[in-house]
Protein backbone atom coordinates (compact mmCIF):
# COMPACT_ATOMS: atom_id res chain seq x y z
CA UNK A 1 0.00 0.00 0.00
CA UNK A 2 1.69 3.40 -0.98
CA UNK A 3 2.47 5.41 2.00
CA UNK A 4 3.74 2.31 4.10
CA UNK A 5 7.19 1.86 3.36
CA UNK A 6 9.84 3.90 4.46
CA UNK A 7 10.86 7.49 5.39
CA UNK A 8 13.68 9.20 5.52
CA UNK A 9 13.95 12.60 7.72
CA UNK A 10 17.00 14.84 7.32
CA UNK A 11 18.28 17.32 9.78
CA UNK A 12 20.85 19.56 8.12
CA UNK A 13 22.40 21.79 11.27
CA UNK A 14 25.40 24.36 11.10
CA UNK A 15 27.91 21.74 11.84
CA UNK A 16 26.70 18.14 11.14
CA UNK A 17 23.53 16.47 8.97
CA UNK A 18 21.19 14.21 11.55
CA UNK A 19 18.92 11.36 9.51
CA UNK A 20 16.40 8.78 11.04
CA UNK A 21 14.54 6.28 8.71
CA UNK A 22 11.48 4.96 10.10
CA UNK A 23 8.46 3.06 9.12
CA UNK A 24 4.83 3.61 8.78
CA UNK A 25 4.48 3.02 12.69
CA UNK A 26 7.44 5.33 13.30
CA UNK A 27 10.06 2.49 13.78
CA UNK A 28 13.17 3.13 13.81
CA UNK A 29 14.88 1.34 10.61
CA UNK A 30 18.59 3.30 10.80
CA UNK A 31 19.89 6.40 12.05
CA UNK A 32 23.10 8.42 10.29
CA UNK A 33 25.07 11.27 11.71
CA UNK A 34 27.45 12.71 9.47
CA UNK A 35 29.30 16.01 8.69
CA UNK A 36 27.38 19.08 7.13
CA UNK A 37 29.43 20.16 4.27
CA UNK A 38 31.84 23.16 4.30
CA UNK A 39 32.03 25.76 2.08
CA UNK A 40 28.98 25.28 0.15
CA UNK A 41 27.42 28.27 -0.77
CA UNK A 42 25.32 26.82 -3.65
CA UNK A 43 24.00 23.61 -1.39
CA UNK A 44 25.39 21.53 -4.26
CA UNK A 45 27.56 19.22 -2.10
CA UNK A 46 24.68 19.34 0.19
CA UNK A 47 22.00 17.43 -2.40
CA UNK A 48 25.13 15.05 -3.08
CA UNK A 49 25.34 14.32 0.92
CA UNK A 50 21.77 13.95 0.85
CA UNK A 51 21.43 11.16 -2.08
CA UNK A 52 24.17 9.46 -1.24
CA UNK A 53 22.16 8.97 3.07
CA UNK A 54 19.17 8.02 0.87
CA UNK A 55 20.92 5.32 -1.14
CA UNK A 56 22.75 4.08 1.80
CA UNK A 57 19.52 4.24 4.40
CA UNK A 58 17.88 2.10 1.11
CA UNK A 59 20.14 -0.46 -0.53
CA UNK A 60 19.10 -0.73 -4.46
CA UNK A 61 17.68 -3.73 -5.33
CA UNK A 62 15.23 -4.30 -8.29
CA UNK A 63 12.38 -3.62 -6.09
CA UNK A 64 13.95 -0.65 -4.36
CA UNK A 65 13.67 -2.03 -0.59
CA UNK A 66 15.23 -2.46 1.81
CA UNK A 67 15.68 -5.95 4.02
CA UNK A 68 14.25 -6.21 7.64
CA UNK A 69 14.44 -9.70 7.35
CA UNK A 70 13.86 -12.86 5.08
CA UNK A 71 10.03 -12.56 4.57
CA UNK A 72 9.55 -8.27 4.67
CA UNK A 73 11.05 -5.23 2.84
CA UNK A 74 9.98 -2.36 2.88
CA UNK A 75 10.31 0.68 0.01
CA UNK A 76 11.67 4.23 0.79
CA UNK A 77 8.52 6.00 -0.18
CA UNK A 78 9.44 9.74 0.48
CA UNK A 79 12.51 11.86 1.63
CA UNK A 80 11.74 15.01 4.07
CA UNK A 81 14.59 17.43 4.87
CA UNK A 82 14.88 20.32 6.74
CA UNK A 83 17.23 23.38 6.92
CA UNK A 84 18.51 26.14 9.34
CA UNK A 85 17.55 29.89 8.91
CA UNK A 86 15.00 32.13 7.12
CA UNK A 87 12.99 29.11 4.85
CA UNK A 88 10.83 29.84 2.14
CA UNK A 89 8.93 26.47 2.57
CA UNK A 90 6.25 26.83 -0.45
CA UNK A 91 9.48 28.09 -3.27
CA UNK A 92 11.96 25.66 -1.65
CA UNK A 93 14.42 27.89 -0.97
CA UNK A 94 16.84 29.33 1.96
CA UNK A 95 16.34 32.84 1.82
CA UNK A 96 19.44 33.16 4.10
CA UNK A 97 21.33 30.69 6.72
CA UNK A 98 24.11 32.66 8.53
CA UNK A 99 25.99 29.33 9.44
CA UNK A 100 26.06 27.84 5.98
CA UNK A 101 26.67 30.63 4.03
CA UNK A 102 23.61 30.16 2.22
CA UNK A 103 21.37 33.17 0.58
CA UNK A 104 18.35 32.79 -2.23
CA UNK A 105 19.71 29.15 -2.74
CA UNK A 106 16.68 26.70 -4.10
CA UNK A 107 17.50 23.57 -1.52
CA UNK A 108 14.79 21.65 -2.40
CA UNK A 109 15.24 21.78 -6.45
CA UNK A 110 18.74 21.17 -5.61
CA UNK A 111 18.01 17.86 -3.53
CA UNK A 112 15.91 16.69 -5.80
CA UNK A 113 18.00 16.74 -8.85
CA UNK A 114 20.65 14.62 -6.79
CA UNK A 115 18.34 12.29 -5.67
CA UNK A 116 16.82 11.62 -9.42
CA UNK A 117 20.47 11.67 -10.39
CA UNK A 118 21.39 8.82 -8.09
CA UNK A 119 17.95 6.76 -9.12
CA UNK A 120 16.11 7.67 -5.82
CA UNK A 121 12.72 8.70 -7.60
CA UNK A 122 10.41 9.57 -4.48
CA UNK A 123 8.35 12.41 -3.30
CA UNK A 124 10.34 14.90 -1.34
CA UNK A 125 9.25 17.18 1.99
CA UNK A 126 11.02 20.39 2.60
CA UNK A 127 10.82 22.89 5.88
CA UNK A 128 12.58 24.34 8.38
CA UNK A 129 14.66 22.74 10.95
CA UNK A 130 13.33 24.39 13.73
CA UNK A 131 9.54 24.27 13.42
CA UNK A 132 10.02 20.84 12.03
CA UNK A 133 11.57 19.51 15.97
CA UNK A 134 8.36 21.63 16.99
CA UNK A 135 6.25 19.93 14.86
CA UNK A 136 7.66 16.28 16.10
CA UNK A 137 7.40 17.66 19.48
CA UNK A 138 3.33 19.05 19.22
CA UNK A 139 2.91 14.94 17.42
CA UNK A 140 4.41 13.95 20.80
CA UNK A 141 1.53 15.37 22.65
CA UNK A 142 1.60 18.14 25.68
CA UNK A 143 1.15 21.45 23.41
CA UNK A 144 -2.20 20.72 22.02
CA UNK A 145 -3.60 24.07 24.27
CA UNK A 146 -2.39 27.34 24.54
CA UNK A 147 0.90 28.93 23.90
CA UNK A 148 4.74 27.62 23.84
CA UNK A 149 7.88 27.65 22.09
CA UNK A 150 10.04 25.22 21.40
CA UNK A 151 14.04 26.39 21.39
CA UNK A 152 17.06 24.26 20.00
CA UNK A 153 19.95 24.99 21.23
CA UNK A 154 22.84 23.89 18.73
CA UNK A 155 25.25 25.52 16.72
CA UNK A 156 23.23 28.57 16.38
CA UNK A 157 19.65 29.91 18.24
CA UNK A 158 16.56 29.49 16.81
CA UNK A 159 12.62 29.04 18.25
CA UNK A 160 9.49 28.30 16.92
CA UNK A 161 5.78 29.42 18.68
CA UNK A 162 3.11 26.85 18.68
CA UNK A 163 -0.23 27.89 19.30
CA UNK A 164 -3.30 25.25 19.92
CA UNK A 165 -1.42 22.10 18.50
CA UNK A 166 -0.50 24.39 15.40
CA UNK A 167 3.23 25.69 14.45
CA UNK A 168 3.64 29.14 13.43
CA UNK A 169 5.92 29.34 10.15
CA UNK A 170 5.34 33.80 9.94
CA UNK A 171 5.83 33.74 6.53
CA UNK A 172 9.12 32.04 6.85
CA UNK A 173 11.34 34.88 9.30
CA UNK A 174 9.54 33.61 12.44
CA UNK A 175 11.57 32.49 15.12
CA UNK A 176 15.01 33.84 14.24
CA UNK A 177 15.88 34.89 17.76
CA UNK A 178 19.43 34.33 17.31
CA UNK A 179 20.02 36.83 14.61
CA UNK A 180 18.54 39.49 16.82
CA UNK A 181 21.81 42.38 17.98
CA UNK A 182 22.54 42.88 21.30
CA UNK A 183 22.83 46.81 21.93
CA UNK A 184 23.45 47.14 25.70
CA UNK A 185 25.49 45.34 27.87
CA UNK A 186 28.99 43.56 27.69
CA UNK A 187 28.03 41.80 24.40
CA UNK A 188 26.40 44.74 22.54
CA UNK A 189 26.89 44.42 18.52
CA UNK A 190 26.83 40.93 18.85
CA UNK A 191 24.36 38.72 17.74
CA UNK A 192 22.60 36.74 20.32
CA UNK A 193 23.90 33.47 18.87
CA UNK A 194 27.20 34.46 19.10
CA UNK A 195 26.51 34.60 23.04
CA UNK A 196 23.76 31.88 23.58
CA UNK A 197 23.76 28.43 21.73
CA UNK A 198 26.01 25.58 21.97
CA UNK A 199 28.30 26.72 18.98
CA UNK A 200 29.04 30.09 20.76
CA UNK A 201 29.87 28.40 23.90
CA UNK A 202 32.54 25.77 22.51
CA UNK A 203 33.79 28.89 20.64
CA UNK A 204 34.30 30.86 23.57
CA UNK A 205 35.42 28.69 25.76
CA UNK A 206 38.29 27.95 23.31
CA UNK A 207 37.09 24.06 22.93
CA UNK A 208 35.84 21.74 20.18
CA UNK A 209 32.05 21.18 21.96
CA UNK A 210 30.13 22.43 23.96
CA UNK A 211 30.20 19.35 25.77
CA UNK A 212 33.77 19.66 26.17
CA UNK A 213 33.03 23.44 27.69
CA UNK A 214 30.61 21.53 29.94
CA UNK A 215 32.82 19.11 31.40
CA UNK A 216 35.17 22.25 32.17
CA UNK A 217 32.24 24.09 34.23
CA UNK A 218 31.45 20.66 36.17
CA UNK A 219 35.52 20.84 36.87
CA UNK A 220 34.82 24.77 38.58
CA UNK A 221 36.85 25.97 35.03
CA UNK A 222 36.44 29.91 35.40
CA UNK A 223 36.26 30.79 31.76
CA UNK A 224 33.85 27.97 30.99
CA UNK A 225 31.39 28.94 34.27
CA UNK A 226 31.53 32.56 33.01
CA UNK A 227 31.02 31.99 29.58
CA UNK A 228 27.94 29.08 30.34
CA UNK A 229 26.90 31.71 32.27
CA UNK A 230 26.36 34.60 29.82
CA UNK A 231 24.91 32.05 28.09
CA UNK A 232 21.94 31.40 30.26
CA UNK A 233 21.59 35.09 31.07
CA UNK A 234 20.73 35.94 27.52
CA UNK A 235 18.56 32.68 26.53
CA UNK A 236 16.51 33.92 29.81
CA UNK A 237 16.20 37.54 28.06
CA UNK A 238 14.80 35.47 24.85
CA UNK A 239 12.64 33.27 26.60
CA UNK A 240 11.69 35.81 29.01
CA UNK A 241 10.42 38.77 26.34
CA UNK A 242 9.01 35.47 24.30
CA UNK A 243 6.76 34.64 26.86
CA UNK A 244 5.58 37.99 28.05
CA UNK A 245 4.70 38.72 24.30
CA UNK A 246 3.19 35.19 23.47
CA UNK A 247 2.06 34.38 26.79
CA UNK A 248 3.96 30.85 26.70
CA UNK A 249 2.68 28.31 29.21
CA UNK A 250 6.15 25.58 28.02
CA UNK A 251 8.94 26.32 27.09
CA UNK A 252 10.68 23.10 25.35
CA UNK A 253 14.53 23.25 25.10
CA UNK A 254 16.24 21.02 22.65
CA UNK A 255 19.52 20.84 20.21
CA UNK A 256 23.07 19.49 21.89
CA UNK A 257 22.77 22.29 25.04
CA UNK A 258 19.86 20.56 26.56
CA UNK A 259 21.87 17.65 26.79
CA UNK A 260 23.58 19.01 30.10
CA UNK A 261 20.27 18.59 31.55
CA UNK A 262 20.44 20.51 34.81
CA UNK A 263 23.58 22.54 34.89
CA UNK A 264 21.64 24.39 31.98
CA UNK A 265 17.88 24.12 32.87
CA UNK A 266 17.96 24.85 36.76
CA UNK A 267 19.82 28.47 36.41
CA UNK A 268 17.50 28.68 32.88
CA UNK A 269 14.61 28.35 34.98
CA UNK A 270 15.80 30.54 37.92
CA UNK A 271 17.05 33.42 35.58
CA UNK A 272 13.73 33.10 33.55
CA UNK A 273 11.16 33.31 36.88
CA UNK A 274 13.26 36.51 37.57
CA UNK A 275 12.57 38.07 34.72
CA UNK A 276 9.06 37.65 35.16
CA UNK A 277 8.70 38.23 38.58
CA UNK A 278 4.83 38.84 38.94
CA UNK A 279 3.76 37.36 35.65
CA UNK A 280 3.16 33.15 34.87
CA UNK A 281 6.52 31.82 34.79
CA UNK A 282 6.03 29.02 31.62
CA UNK A 283 7.90 25.64 32.24
CA UNK A 284 11.03 25.39 30.99
CA UNK A 285 11.28 21.46 29.94
CA UNK A 286 13.83 19.28 28.13
CA UNK A 287 12.60 18.17 24.62
CA UNK A 288 11.44 14.85 24.43
CA UNK A 289 13.52 14.09 21.65
CA UNK A 290 16.32 15.72 22.26
CA UNK A 291 18.83 16.57 19.37
CA UNK A 292 17.04 14.50 17.34
CA UNK A 293 13.78 16.25 17.10
CA UNK A 294 14.65 18.12 13.51
CA UNK A 295 15.26 14.75 12.13
CA UNK A 296 11.77 13.34 13.51
CA UNK A 297 10.21 16.38 12.26
CA UNK A 298 11.71 16.09 8.83
CA UNK A 299 10.27 12.43 8.77
CA UNK A 300 7.06 13.50 9.82
CA UNK A 301 7.04 16.18 6.60
CA UNK A 302 7.10 13.09 4.41
CA UNK A 303 4.99 10.99 5.74
CA UNK A 304 2.09 14.09 5.68
CA UNK A 305 3.25 14.73 2.10
CA UNK A 306 2.54 10.87 0.96
CA UNK A 307 -0.37 11.31 3.09
CA UNK A 308 -1.56 14.31 0.87
CA UNK A 309 -0.90 12.38 -2.65
CA UNK A 310 1.45 14.99 -3.55
CA UNK A 311 5.28 14.98 -5.08
CA UNK A 312 6.24 18.02 -3.40
CA UNK A 313 5.43 19.67 -0.35
CA UNK A 314 6.64 22.19 2.45
CA UNK A 315 5.83 23.13 5.84
CA UNK A 316 4.51 22.12 9.39
CA UNK A 317 1.09 22.69 8.41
Amino acid sequence: MAGRGAVLGVDVGGTGIKARLTDADGQVLAEYRVPTPKDDPDAQRLAETVADLAVGAVPRDADSTVQLDADSTVPLDAVGIVVPGVVDERAGTSVLSVNLGWRDVPVRARVLAALLARGVDVPLAFGHDVRAGALAEVRSGGLDEGSAVFLPIGTGLASALVVDGTVVDGGGWAGEVGQVRLVHGPHAGARVEEIASAGAVARRTGVESAHAAMLLVQQGDATAARVWHECVEVLADVIGWTTAVAGCHTVVVGGGLARSGPLLLDPLRAAVADRLAGLRVPAVVPARHGDAAGAIGAGLLARDLLARGTRVAEGTR
